[in-house]
């Protein structure tokens, strides 16, 4: 399947719907960056963005639909460098080379925002996998693996390091530079 067709489209709705969106978007943004995302409360960010809280969970369910709903267009943006970007990232470079770019990429988007990637990803067992922007990184990721025994296999396996529970967990121990560097070694290891 084409990565193109994997970029899930900006919801299509009525313009009071597209203004109370924006207006709960940036409410929770500016909230989860003075407070942090654990201390913020749904009521919080209904209160701040002038909604109703039935507005708030009809629209996100719940604080990991938020923060899902937050990422997106941070999400966007890379996967437009992926499909359309300059190379090593965008199209135009050996695979090797597209795969520790995109390991590099990811790596500094999760670090922005790890608690936000964190809170989507484990909301609700598997919600990592569900996510549509899991099924374009891993997409993306086997196409460069598909010189290996099992392209597939082993992009899971690759995006398995990059989970934001696994780098939150090693993060304080590894610090930055270590992690980026063993993993960009381990891309190096899995492209053959």
């Amino acid at each position: 399947m084409p990565l193109e067709l994997l970029r899930t489209p900006p919801p299509k709705e009525r313009a009071d719907a597209t203004r109370n969106r924006a207006a709960v978007l940036e409410a929770a943004a500016r909230l989860f960056a003075e407070r942090g995302v654990e201390a913020v409360s749904m009521d919080q960010v209904a209160a701040a963005a002038g909604v109703g809280k039935g507005t708030l969970f009809r629209r996100f369910g719940d604080k990991s639909g938020l923060a899902a709903a937050l990422l997106d267009a941070r999400e966007r943006v890379l996967q437009e460098a992926i499909l359309h970007g300059p190379p090593p990232l965008g199209p135009g470079a050996p695979a090797d080379a597209r795969l520790a770019a995109f390991v590099d990429a990811y790596l500094d988007y999760l670090l922005e925002h790890l608690a936000l990637v964190r809170m989507s990803e484990t909301a609700t067992p598997g919600a990592r996998y569900r996510i549509g922007a899991y099924r374009f990184w891993h997409r993306h990721v086997a196409i460069q693996l598909a010189g290996t025994p099992d392209p597939d296999h082993t992009a899971h396996a690759l995006l398995a390091a990059l989970a934001a529970e696994h780098v939150a967990a090693l993060l304080p121990e590894l610090g930055e530079e270590r992690m980026r560097a063993g993993l960009l070694r381990l891309a190096r290891a899995a492209g053959g």
